[in-house]
């Protein structure tokens, strides 16, 4: 909501470079896609290794002494 509310104020300002903000915003986005699945990838195989190097230690934290 102040997203669209802070565009509106610049549609009153400055119209001609909300117009442009418009028409650039979906190709941005698209632009950086390819960004955000390689951020995501890489998470989650780091997150998944971290799991993989603490599975000893779980295993032995869980065995009754």
């Amino acid at each position: 909501m102040v997203g669209f509310l802070l565009w509106l104020l610049l549609l009153v300002f400055c119209w001609p470079l909300a117009l442009l903000a418009l028409v650039l915003w979906p190709i941005v986005w698209l632009i950086s896609l390819p960004f955000r699945l390689v951020g995501i990838t890489l998470h989650a195989l780091f997150a998944f290794l971290g799991a993989l190097l603490m599975l000893p230690a779980r295993v032995l934290r869980g065995r009754p002494a």
